[in-house]
């Protein structure tokens, strides 16, 4: 299916200024109090948030600035905080509570991932030991794995963004270096992301004392990490087989696989819920403090955006995911017709890599790479199983190859370096 034109166009036009003029544009993110770990977020949202992103963000309740022939915002909506934003621009359409700091659940694995995901090549192999799985939480949602099995790292991240995997994440962090580390290293990343609402404890997003983020937070991991290729892949297979145990049969040591399915209900339907036109992951979460929490990103017409719901208060099933739809059918209608309420930041290494763009791809780089691949194969995923660039009738662009490439205040520092080589 060729892209669409006017996606095409707006991206020829503008290619050329934006590479320009970035240096002048790249948005500063105000100060904001690093959560303290023993932070336990109240009934009710603080007064006074962090303004990253703007100050409205920084408000309690919902900001949106309606113009006119603009839609209403749903009127059911239940959830502690929300946020709608545009992928390309960074604008934020609408937000309710962007930086109230709440308990993230698996959401936070797509820190984990951003982070850990460029560490290793998927092709890389791991015997997994006894002490690779301690500290695995009781009642986490695991995959499957099994001691003193052999996975590969691409095995390994389907575990954690089909089935949430927090067996998966404990493997890869104990090749990272230790839970200890990872964790570090998913702050100080969350810090060059401008991400300061977060404090991660553990890795899998289990609850934990002082473990922290946001709705804004949250959709900055989701925006960095869908510059990566395999996040990309990862996070939008509905489904693939997993290695199973490895069993004695008629003398013969054998290793079967089972069916893992995405838990992301927009991504793969559910009974009273249809899956999402346009979806393309990210991920989803539940644990006790956090209820459930979800992060999507989905393209309609050239457009892509991303949308966090955290904590519905209604309890009917699959009420984030229904929240979720309403949000973003709201802002494929609404772009356009608001004033945004603030902004998606740019991490703090954004100047450097703009600058460097500039020098290395100039107008000419951008132009050529603004042109999206639309209806991706859906070979993508593990053993030949569609994704959902492939089900959603052929609409989805690849983020990355098309509109997501050249934000209009920073080029997306991924995207940059892969360009010419992808």
């Amino acid at each position: 299916m060729p892209a669409p034109t006017k996606t095409a166009r707006r991206g020829l036009l503008v290619a050329s200024a934006v590479l320009s003029s970035l240096a002048l544009t790249v948005p500063v993110a105000h100060a904001a109090p690093r959560p303290s770990p023993s932070t336990s977020p109240s009934a009710t949202p603080p007064a006074d948030m962090s303004k990253v992103g703007g100050e409205l963000l920084g408000r309690p309740g919902t900001q949106v600035n309606l113009a006119g022939g603009a839609p209403v915002l749903p009127k059911d909506l239940s959830a502690r905080s929300w946020i709608v934003a545009d992928a390309e621009s960074g604008d934020v359409l609408a937000a309710h509570n962007a930086h109230w700091r709440l308990a993230p659940a698996s959401t936070m694995k797509m820190l984990f991932a951003d982070t850990v995901l460029p560490r290793f090549p998927k092709t890389t192999e791991h015997k997994v030991a006894v002490s690779d799985l301690a500290g695995v939480g009781a009642g986490s949602s695991v995959v499957g794995i099994k001691e003193n099995e052999t996975y590969s790292v691409h095995d390994l991240w389907l575990g954690v963004f089909l089935a949430s995997g927090n067996d998966a994440v404990h493997v890869l962090s104990a090749m990272n270096g230790g839970v200890e580390k990872t964790v570090r290293e998913m702050n100080e990343h969350a810090e060059e992301l401008q991400a300061l609402d977060t404090h991660v404890v553990s890795p899998d997003g289990y609850d934990a004392p002082g473990q922290v983020s946001s709705a804004y937070d949250l959709t900055l991991f989701a925006r960095s990490g869908l510059q990566k290729k395999d996040f990309r892949e990862y996070c939008s297979t509905v489904t693939t087989k997993f290695p199973g145990a490895t069993k004695k049969s008629k003398g013969k040591s054998v290793r079967g696989s089972f069916e893992i399915q995405n838990t992301n209900r927009l991504l793969r339907g559910d009974s009273d819920i249809s899956v999402y036109p346009g979806i393309a992951g990210v991920k989803n979460g539940y644990t006790t403090n956090a209820g459930h929490t979800f992060t999507g990103v989905a393209e309609r017409d050239g457009r892509v955006l991303l949308v966090t719901v955290m904590n519905p208060g209604k309890q009917e099933h699959n009420e984030v995911y229904k929240e979720s739809a309403r949000l973003l059918d709201w802002g494929f209608q609404a772009a356009g017709k608001v004033q945004p309420v603030g902004e998606l930041v740019a991490p703090k290494s954004a100047r450097a890599d703009a600058g460097t763009a500039g020098e290395a791809g100039g107008a000419k780089g951008a132009e050529k790479s603004s042109k999206p691949a639309v209806g991706a194969s859906a070979a993508g995923g593990s053993g030949g199983v569609g994704v959902a660039l492939g089900i959603a009738a052929g609409v989805l662009a690849l983020l990355g190859a098309g509109v997501f490439l050249v934000n209009r205040r920073w080029p997306l520092p991924d995207l940059v370096r892969r360009r010419g080589r992808s």
